[in-house]
């Protein structure tokens, strides 16, 4: 017999697990932001959301898994974003749209994402996460690309390539940014590096 029950109870449990990272999350970033990266302990990040070690490790397997966590979700966001432009946009304006996902996050909350992006730009540890999160959201956003585009994502080096010159865009626009203590619209800095890099990602040729 179905239970029609199951799918409501998993929902509900899965949004307080999501509660619980983000209530650890926030918790790391406060105290990353006012100790450093290397004076923060796992158990000062539990001990500030009254929590025990053994339960953290049920969400987190480190404490840059807990940072990066902040990523996730926006990464997925991009990548839906990016999907759901028209098939007839140009792959420039269409990555252009997908990162608005997170320069619409450096404006809705600048102090924590400046925090945050500040801490992982600076620590070799966290970065390290970051750059693994961007190569996976490379390798979907190519196969993203590659279906709107007709191109075969295996084949043709263009998909990925598109890919990775829109995050590292992105990647130096958000240094320039940081560097700059949010002083300058985050929009206005992606703008500025996707001027540069647009005719890098014209898909409409393809020589492989």
């Amino acid at each position: 017999m179905v239970d029609l029950n199951a799918a409501p109870r998993a929902n509900i449990a899965e949004r307080k697990r999501q509660l619980v990272r983000n209530e650890l999350a926030l918790a790391a970033v406060t105290l990353l932001a006012d100790q450093g990266f290397e004076e923060t302990t796992v158990d000062q990040i539990v001990a500030a959301v009254g929590m025990s070690r053994r339960t953290f490790s049920r969400y987190f397997q480190s404490k840059e898994d807990v940072v990066v966590h902040l990523l996730a979700g926006a990464g997925a966001q991009m990548c839906a974003e990016l999907s759901a432009r028209p098939d007839d946009e140009p792959p420039a304006p269409a990555l252009r749209h997908a990162l608005s996902v997170f320069t619409s996050v450096c404006d809705a909350d600048p102090d924590r994402t400046l925090h945050v992006s500040r801490l992982i730009l600076d620590t070799p540890a966290l970065l390290a996460r970051f750059l693994e999160r961007q190569s996976q959201w490379q390798a979907e956003m190519a196969g993203i690309l590659a279906r709107r585009t007709g191109l075969d994502p295996d084949a043709g080096l263009r998909p990925a390539l598109a890919a990775g010159v829109a995050l590292t865009a992105y990647q130096a626009a958000l240094r320039r940014w940081v560097d700059s203590d949010g002083t300058k619209p985050m929009d206005e800095l992606v703008d500025e590096a996707f001027t540069m890099i647009t005719p890098a990602l014209d898909l409409s040729t393809d020589p492989n």
